[in-house]
Parts: structure tokens; sequence; C-alpha cells
């Protein structure tokens, strides 16, 4: 898990982002520096008016899309759509690629070995209406957030948004990155912003990833914002 967060984490950060963290970090697993880097991608797709609708791939408990819709309402804006994949109840089984890096130990093996339940972060599992009642919170139009219950395998691309300015993926294991990348990353505005939440995390989503902008002709920079968060901004030419 997560280092505590200290001053060496914020001294430096702005005082919005960390009054919007506050609101949102009881509902994420997700670091400061990735809630950060997410908080930058959506204040920069405005400022450029980058179009398109933002995407969250794996949402658990709604604390990324808190943060999105926080972020879009602190910037006067109400009418971006937020598009949420999510099975909530917990992701699909993963596959033999799927191995924690820290550890070298397969996904299924950490899982097989812990309760599956609400209270355990490795399973992921929130209720759809837990993350409704998140969202609420912000103050975001409700119908302004589009839920698509389900496995990505099956609910995409049939699904999906047109064109896309923030494109966030986190739903761990191999397969589903590949096939969210596959299906929403051409759909990503040149200007769009991308953030791969377990690429240092499970070997499956660096592999996945690595393997997808094998096959684009104009290959982003992928950035490292922590220790597994990775991040690019889709190059004006390409594909």
């Amino acid at each position: 898990m997560d280092s505590p967060i200290t001053m060496n984490h914020i001294f430096d950060l702005e005082s919005e982002f960390l009054a919007i963290f506050e609101l949102c970090k009881a509902e994420t697993m997700t670091s400061i520096e990735r809630m950060y880097a997410l908080y930058q991608a959506t204040c920069y797709v405005l400022d450029c008016d980058v179009p398109g609708d933002f995407v969250e791939c794996g949402v658990w408990r709604g604390g990324s899309v808190m943060l999105m819709a926080y972020t879009l309402l602190s910037r006067g804006c109400t009418d971006r759509t937020i598009w949420l994949y999510d099975t909530f109840d917990g992701g699909p089984p993963p596959g033999d690629n799927d191995v924690q890096e820290i550890s070298g130990r397969r996904a299924q093996d950490i899982l097989d070995e812990r309760e599956r339940s609400e209270d355990d972060p490795f399973w992921a599992i929130a209720p759809r209406a837990l993350v409704e009642s998140n969202l609420q919170r912000t103050g975001y139009p409700m119908q302004c957030f589009r839920f698509i219950s389900g496995d990505v395998m099956v609910t995409m691309p049939g699904e999906s948004p047109a064109r896309l300015a923030v494109l966030r993926l986190d739903t761990d294991w191999y397969q589903s990155t590949r096939h969210e990348l596959k299906h929403l990353y051409p759909r990503l505005s040149p200007g769009g912003v991308l953030i791969i939440d377990d690429y240092g995390y499970w070997r499956g989503a660096r592999k996945a990833t690595d393997e997808y902008f094998q096959t684009v002709d104009t290959r982003p920079l992928l950035n490292r914002i922590d220790y597994t968060g990775r991040i690019c901004v889709k190059p004006f030419e390409g594909r």
C-alpha cells in the first residue's frame, strides 16, 4: 500500500488541489501523486480546450471520478460527460500475465489467500449505489455520469464515447488494459491525457501498455508519476 502523506508530498501543491483531495481521499486507494496527476490532467484539457469526455475504467468507490468532478466544477465546467466502467462487484479473474512486480507473485495466488470482501482493497469491490452516493456529494450534475456496468471485455466498445479528453485506466490486469487501450486510445483527442494506474505494480498492465504502443504510428512519452502510475499526452500526429 502507499506510504503515509508527509510535508514532502504536499509543500509544492496548490491549495485548490489539496482541498479537493481531502474530499476524495477516503474513497480511493490512489496515491496523492497520482491524484495530483489527474487533477493536472483535468485542468490541462480544460485550459487547452481539448474536446471529449472523461473516462475511468476501474472506479472502485469513485474517488478519482470525484476528483474529476470537483476539479471541473472549480473551473466552472458542468457539461463534460464522465464515463465509469466497472463491474461494481470486484474485478474479473486475473490471468497468467498478472504478477505483482514487487513480490513476483501471481495475482491469482494473492487473491486466493484473501477473503473476498468489500473491506479488502485487493478485491476492489464497491457497489454501484455507494459510488453514486459519493458522486452525488460532489454536486456535479448526475446526468453527466455514465455508468457502464460489467466486464469491459463485454461492454466495450459497444458502449463507448466517440471522443475522449482524459482516459484513466485502473483495471489492473493484462487483458482488460490491452482491450481498453485498443478501443479507447484511438478515440482520445490529440492533446488528450492518458493515465495508466498500475503500470509499475502489475506486470500485466505494463505488458499490455508496452505491446499496444508498439502498434501506433506515433508513440507518446509515457512519463513516471510515482512507482506505479504513468501519464502521457497524446501526440497531435499519428493515431
